[in-house]
């Protein structure tokens, strides 16, 4: 019996090392940039799963709610869909031994973020949902005889007449090396580092984007970015982060002078959308009035049984939230954007699939709704090792020596990442205009000619597909906040799709 080709998933967080344990018998490949386990953005979400299980809420509440907070350009359908295989996936992360918070009868304790009408969010000891997921997934995954682990940084796709074939990476020394596959699954996370100021690891720099847009893959939504309105502000890089639960558990956020701020600015003040919040609190910032994060009542004395994680991070830059005001400042958390897939995690490349943040399936639309981003990613990577797991799939061509890129290793550009990382904060952040804009399309220009390793200019490819796309969106949506057209225009109403050659007409025009 000839032996099944390989499946490549790139990617090690929560969509990969999911979609890779629900394809088994079938052979697996999996490439991470980091051990499994560590450099994912899942291992640092706090909140936990968005799922409508508890008694009398509904996927069609959960759907509602989701519709909402996006901001007119959600896929309702797709919605609908994933919020009734919430069960289900959920039961699936038990099996692999994720240990989500129960009552003493054993229910599922869940909890209510921003935006939620409900109590839907099921998390493991308040705020380590992601790192217990990644544990209890990384453990199933080396134990599974299917899967074979690789480390490795992706750069392009091996693309022939029209198909996605595997990929080209490198090794820790820079030498590069071919992966063929059967099928490739784009699972690469993010775009945080693209950002100065993020809550997501260093590999979250947009490179399965910048891949697959490369390759000639649509990008959707690339505009629509959420910024996290509670980073915690203690000047480090990447920001550690105070979950979102704390504010649905009655946490205040106020200003140096003790004053709650976003009772004026939203009838459900501190558990507004993330966009409008994160406006306030750059809006007090920006006016040297301070945002701190106040849970002396709300959590006091039970904040580092309750939340350990936030704890931690506060008491090792000498802040005890117990007693003392958290200071924070918004910070890239998440891009809507992404690799355009269908329903099924289909790109619009044959032999490209993608799930996570690295894709955009409609689900999300300007602005993600607190906790569907986990929720997101098993049930596109279920559905993705669903279709490919039985399916007759052709061995892929082998990769010659000659067509390996060079050795490319070092810092040689660093001090453009730095300038990529400041102008994106600066110009394609909370608030844009079009003259910020413009520098910027200006700016990643610039550092795509001057850039000598192959890293840098996937960084700065996605950077310009999505600048691009917000200098295109001539209103404000969800996560886009343009000053010079703050109002919603109706007839945007729609999801975008940029390609790289767009995005560089439109910086050249």
């Amino acid at each position: 019996m000839t032996k099944a080709p390989p499946i490549l998933i790139v990617g090690g967080g929560i969509a990969g090392l999911f979609c890779a344990l629900k394809l088994a018998p079938r052979p697996v490949r999996v490439l991470a940039a980091a051990p499994i386990g560590q450099g994912a953005s899942s291992a640092w979400a706090q909140g936990g799963i968005a799922a409508a299980i508890s008694e009398g809420d509904t996927a069609e509440k959960h759907t509602a709610d989701t519709v909402a907070a996006g901001a007119g350009t959600v896929d309702e359908g797709v919605v609908l869909a994933m919020a009734r295989e919430a069960r289900a996936r959920i039961d699936d992360l038990l099996t692999y031994g994720v240990p989500f918070d129960k009552d003493l009868e054993g229910h599922l304790v869940q909890s209510r973020e921003a935006a939620h009408s409900e109590r839907r969010i099921v998390r493991v000891k308040g705020d380590a949902a992601g790192a217990a997921i990644m544990l209890a997934l990384a453990a199933a995954v080396r134990a599974s005889p299917h899967i074979e682990v690789m480390q490795g940084e992706a750069e392009s796709l091996i693309a022939r007449e029209g198909r996605v074939e595997g990929v080209i990476a490198r090794d820790a020394v820079g030498r590069a090396f071919a992966l063929p596959a059967a099928a490739t699954v784009l699972a690469t996370g993010g775009v945080g580092f693209l950002y100065a100021v993020t809550t997501n690891p260093p590999q979250a720099r947009g490179a399965g984007v910048a891949m697959a847009a490369r390759a000639g893959a649509t990008i959707a939504d690339a505009e629509f970015v959420q910024f996290h309105p509670t980073a915690i502000d203690i000047g480090r890089d990447p920001a550690p982060l105070a979950t979102e639960a704390l504010r649905g558990d009655g946490c205040t956020l106020i200003n140096k002078a003790g004053e709650r701020f976003m009772a004026k600015l939203h009838k459900d003040a501190e558990l507004a959308p993330r966009d409008i919040v994160a406006r306030g609190v750059f809006a007090e910032i920006a006016a040297g009035r301070g945002a701190f994060l106040d849970c002396r009542t709300a959590v006091g004395a039970e904040f580092a049984a309750r939340f350990p994680t936030v704890y931690a991070s506060c008491m090792s830059a000498g802040i005890d939230p117990a007693t003392t005001p958290i200071p924070v400042a918004p910070a890239e958390h998440y891009h809507m954007g992404g690799v355009w897939t269908d329903e099924r995690g289909k790109s619009s490349l044959d032999g490209l699939h993608a799930a996570g943040e690295v894709s955009s399936t409609g689900v999300h639309g300007a602005n993600r709704l607190a906790s569907n981003s986990l929720l997101e990613a098993v049930v596109f990577a279920s559905r993705i090792a669903d279709d490919l797991r039985g399916a007759t799939l052709k061995a892929p061509r082998a990769a010659a020596e000659s067509d390996l890129p060079p050795l490319a290793r070092g810092e040689a550009d660093a001090a453009l990442v730095a300038r990529l990382r400041k102008t994106m904060n600066e110009k394609v952040g909370v608030v844009r205009d079009e003259a910020g804009l413009g520098q910027a399309l200006e700016a990643l220009v610039a550092i795509d000619r001057a850039a000598r390793l192959p890293a840098t200019r996937n960084m700065a490819a996605t950077a310009l597909m999505i600048a691009a796309a917000a200098w295109s969106r001539r209103e404000s949506r969800g996560g886009h906040y343009r000053a010079d057209y703050p109002t919603t225009d109706p007839r945007l109403a729609h999801r975008s799709a940029i390609t790289l050659e767009d995005a560089r007409a439109i910086a050249n025009a």
